[in-house]
């Protein structure tokens, strides 16, 4: 639907990375080939929860569910087959970005966040709020 490159600190933590790249899309989008993905409750600076899903063979985590809405997941970009053609959307948390860290590629960045609607193309519009609600 959309590809969020976050600058936050607590992507930065959580990855041990300078961001993450993270798809968002329908959880019943995702299948898993082989085994059964752990789950984990990490902490947030807003305190609202995220569960991350990882394999359980090897510890990387696959995708993450932002505030526990179970129908819409934040896929890892760079755990797929051809993270590249999956490129950032939008830049968000920038206020947070690491100094050395170069914002280009033509997404928009934004310190903190942005007005979905406004961004969003028409189609992933309305397959989120197919998901989540109308205004939400």
């Amino acid at each position: 639907m959309f590809v969020h490159c976050c600058h936050c600190r607590d992507c930065q933590r959580q990855t041990g990375s300078a961001f993450v790249v993270n798809a968002l899309l329908e959880a019943d989008r995702i299948v898993v080939l082989q085994g059964a993905p752990a789950q984990r409750m990490l902490p947030t600076s807003s305190g609202r929860p995220h569960i991350a899903h990882y394999c359980a063979a090897c510890g990387t985590t696959l995708w993450s569910d932002y505030g526990a809405r179970e129908v819409m997941l934040f896929v890892r970009v760079g755990t797929l087959d051809e993270p590249a053609d999956l490129p950032p959307d939008v830049h968000i948390f920038t206020r947070s970005r690491l100094p050395w860290v170069e914002v280009s590629g033509g997404a928009p960045g934004f310190e903190v966040y942005y007005d979905v609607a406004a961004l969003w193309p028409a189609e992933s519009l309305r397959r989120r709020e197919t998901l989540l609600g109308k205004g939400r």
